[in-house]
């Protein structure tokens, strides 16, 4: 998720401002067809080069945008079109409606691609991201890690303790404390709600040091293999004085383990002007140090490896590393 609600809301144009600027409504629907605009829901519009190269959150949010510039009375988003406002990952979430929220039965919205829930809604339970009302942070996690599958749930929950305790290479462990405080009284308050004992069990297991989805991901299914706890970003002394960290240490069967994520070689902003051959050497000369300073075993994987805990199983395996 890389682009804010400011920055795709100009972006986001209706039918009537188009029609304004001297659209028809043949050509409009011309433009669709040829790719050349995508329709985000009836009367919204927006390019269709923009919309191909969004990631799945960034496309929901602008289904939010659509949305909220509809809607009428008192409903806030919530759930996974929360999230996004709240810049959460939604791991492999399928995202085809908006969610909208109120404590008062009334019509929100018309057409399918809205979902309206009835719920207790206080004060403290909303927020405005961006101009947008939406579920506070802490509910907006809460309902997550009761209602999503335990993947994305637990990618939620890490991404946002790691919005509150994160600064820099430094963790605040008050406000890992003080978040951590908040979710629990708010599942202690839901006792006997849908998915309550999930919510429990994915606020325990939480823990922002996970970077990534797939970090969150890989946690999970190690623990679903039978590995302990890993220590996250493991610091390493590096060759010249300045630390290298590595994502999984594996003390159980003294291993180390790193998560690729998609974008650490074909992004060029995450490069810093470096080519791929360069980072990729890098990268093997920063494994070659800590694995030869330390004596473990040091095992890669990416998003294909955990598409299921057998196939990562398999990948660790490929190293000489097993649960113990």
């Amino acid at each position: 998720m890389r682009n804010s609600v400011l920055d795709l809301a100009p972006q986001i144009r209706s039918r009537r401002m188009m029609l304004l600027d001297g659209w028809t409504d043949r050509g409009l629907a011309e433009a669709v067809r040829a790719g050349a605009l995508h329709q985000v829901r009836r009367g919204w519009y927006i390019g269709g080069e923009e919309w191909r190269s969004m990631w799945p959150e960034d496309r929901h949010r602008v289904h939010v945008i659509a949305v909220s510039r509809d809607a009428t009375g008192g409903a806030v988003a919530a759930g996974p079109s929360a999230a996004v406002l709240w810049r959460i990952p939604l791991y492999r979430l399928r995202l085809p409606q908006v969610h909208l929220i109120t404590d008062a039965p009334r019509r929100i919205s018309s057409g399918g691609d809205v979902v309206r829930h009835v719920a207790p809604l206080s004060e403290l339970d909303t927020d405005v991201v961006d101009g947008i009302r939406c579920t506070s942070l802490s509910r907006t996690v809460f309902d997550l890690i009761r209602t999503t599958p335990l993947e994305a749930a637990v990618s939620a929950a890490d991404a946002a303790e790691r919005m509150m305790a994160q600064r820099g290479r430094e963790w605040d462990l008050d406000a890992v404390e003080s978040w951590r405080m908040a979710i629990a009284q708010r599942i202690a308050d839901a006792s006997g709600a849908r998915g309550i004992r999930q919510a429990r069990w994915v606020a325990d297991f939480a823990d922002g040091r996970a970077q990534l989805p797939g970090e969150s991901v890989s946690r999970l299914h190690l623990h679903r293999l039978g590995f302990a706890r890993p220590r996250l970003q493991v610091r390493i002394p590096g060759p010249n004085g300045a630390p290298f960290f590595v994502d999984f240490g594996l003390d159980d069967v003294d291993s180390f383990g790193e998560f690729d994520g998609e974008t650490k070689y074909s992004d060029e902003a995450m490069r810093r002007g470096k080519s791929v051959e360069d980072v990729l050497l890098e990268e093997k000369q920063r494994e070659d140090w800590i694995r030869g300073r330390t004596g473990r075993r040091f095992a890669r994987w990416g998003s294909p490896h955990i598409e299921t805990v057998r196939v990562l199983a398999a990948r660790l395996r490929a190293f000489g590393i097993t649960p113990p």
